[in-house]
């Protein structure tokens, strides 16, 4: 599971503390001693606990009960703490906590669709708000699924809007695309049930369907069953924690979903008190 640098760290208190805490400061209080503990309101997934934490060691606060990445956790439960002044756990503080509510929100609504469909991979796209891609891909994880695709650069994915441009039969594009790329799989997306059974037959990998019902999904796996290899077939689009069942019961091999980056986000229960 990945971490967050330090330099993806210091951007974000830079951003909340360009200048110091000015109400900290003004009150006089920044070097009172002073303890901060965060707690779960909710049962929830964390994420990025290790991030919270070390947030507050870059402000020269001591972090402790630091719980860890993709831990399913009760109502009440403490989820991390920390000594220092004052000022530095205020500085720290709400970057950490809502650092930590988005992460743990996403990885949660991760979880929630891996366990209603156990034994199928769920895989979530790259469709995270820009430039918040690291945490995201870190909650993913932690919510047990996997990334489809981390962008562009990786992975072959032909959309039909890649298709509208292409004026050869399938067949041959295929088979173009694998004798100059033959370490990738080919993944073609499609809406129709008989435009997949086609794809299938060129010699496509994978066939992404996009937004059709289980039903249909079901259609596709039994038409292409027989092929040899047959194709992984993939729902996408619109895929969540209410239809993944219905989906892996389908027989769809992986579920590809963006449902987790709009999750609600966990709640945190910050206390923060002198020492």
């Amino acid at each position: 599971m990945i971490t967050l640098t330090d330099a993806a760290l210091d951007a974000m208190l830079a951003q909340d503390v360009p200048y110091g805490d000015l109400t900290t400061d003004a009150l006089g209080i920044a070097q009172r001693p002073a303890r901060i503990r965060f707690a779960a309101r909710g049962a929830m997934v964390v994420c990025a606990g290790e991030e919270a934490a070390a947030l507050f060691t870059r402000v020269g606060a001591v972090p402790a009960d630091v719980v860890a990445s993709g831990t399913e956790v009760e109502p009440g439960a403490l989820l991390l703490t920390a000594t220092g002044t004052a000022g530095s756990l205020h500085r720290a503080w709400k970057v950490a906590q809502t650092l930590m509510e988005y992460a743990s929100g996403i990885a949660t609504r991760a979880r929630r669709i891996v366990d209603a469909a156990p034994g199928t991979a769920v895989a979530c796209t790259r469709k995270s708000f820009p430039g918040a891609k690291p945490i995201a891909v870190k909650a993913v994880q932690a919510g047990g699924a996997t990334m489809h695709r981390l962008g562009l650069s990786e992975t072959l994915l032909i959309f039909p809007e890649h298709r509208a441009f292409l004026d050869r039969p399938a067949a041959d594009w295929i088979a173009d695309l694998k004798r100059r790329l033959p370490e990738k799989r080919l993944v073609v997306e499609t809406d129709s049930v008989e435009d997949a059974v086609m794809l299938a037959e060129a010699g496509a990998d994978v066939i992404q369907l996009e937004k059709l019902p289980p039903e249909a999904a079901a259609r596709v796996v039994a038409r292409t069953r027989g092929l040899a290899p047959a194709p992984v077939i993939a729902a996408a689009g619109g895929v969540d924690e209410t239809n993944a069942a219905a989906y892996a019961a389908a027989g769809c091999a992986v579920l590809v979903t963006s449902a987790p980056y709009f999750a609600k986000p966990a709640d945190v229960k910050v206390t923060l008190e002198p020492v």
